[in-house]
C-alpha cells in the first residue's frame, strides 16, 4: 500500500474515533459512546502497525487539547483520569485486532477476538479506575453496563470490517 494511502487511512480512523466518541448513548449508570467499535474497526482493517498508530493520533490529537475525547474531552486530564485505564488500552486493543483479525478463520472467531479486546478495554480501564473507587464499585461502574454494548459493538465492527477491508484491499 502507498504511503500516502496509509496515511489517509489512518487519519480517517483516528477522525472516525474523534465523531464516534461524541455518539453518546444513554444508559443508567454511565453512557456508552461507540468509540471502541471505531478503535477496533482500525485494528480491523487497517492491521496492526497502521491500526494502532491511527488510535495514537487520536490520543495525540486529544492530548494536544483538540476535543476529540468522549464528550468532547481533552487536554491531559482524560490521561490522569478516571477514563484513563481505557484510553491506554485502545492502542493495545487495537494492535491485538490488527494482529489477529485476518488470522481469524470465520465470523465467530473474529467475533470471539473482538470480544477479548473489549475485555483487555474493559479490565484495564477497570483496573485504573479501581485506584479512585475500589474493585467491586469499577467493575459495577466500568465494566458491567457495557457488556451488552460490548457484545453489540463487537458484531457491528465484524460487520463493518468485512466491507471496509474489501474496499481498503482494491486500493492495493
Amino acid at each position: 500500500m502507498r504511503v500516502l494511502t496509509s496515511v489517509v487511512l489512518i487519519a480517517a480512523l483516528a477522525g472516525l474515533t474523534a465523531v464516534c466518541a461524541q455518539i453518546n448513548i444513554p444508559m443508567i449508570p454511565v453512557p456508552m459512546t461507540m468509540q471502541t467499535f471505531a478503535v477496533l474497526v482500525a485494528g480491523a482493517v487497517l492491521g496492526a502497525w497502521r491500526g494502532t498508530a491511527s488510535v495514537l493520533l487520536y490520543l495525540a490529537l486529544g492530548a494536544a487539547g483538540l476535543p476529540v475525547l468522549s464528550d468532547g474531552a481533552s487536554g491531559i486530564a482524560p490521561f490522569s483520569g478516571a477514563t484513563a485505564g481505557y484510553l491506554f488500552a485502545f492502542p493495545l486493543a487495537a494492535l491485538l485486532v490488527g494482529w489477529l483479525f485476518g488470522k481469524a478463520r470465520g465470523v465467530l472467531a473474529q467475533f470471539g477476538l473482538l470480544i477479548a479486546a473489549h475485555i483487555l478495554i474493559l479490565t484495564l480501564g477497570a483496573a485504573w479506575l479501581s485506584t479512585d473507587i475500589g474493585l467491586a464499585d469499577a467493575i459495577a461502574y466500568g465494566v458491567t453496563p457495557f457488556l451488552i454494548g460490548m457484545a453489540i459493538k463487537s458484531a457491528l465492527v465484524v460487520a463493518a470490517a468485512a466491507a471496509c477491508r474489501r474496499w481498503v484491499k482494491s486500493e492495493k
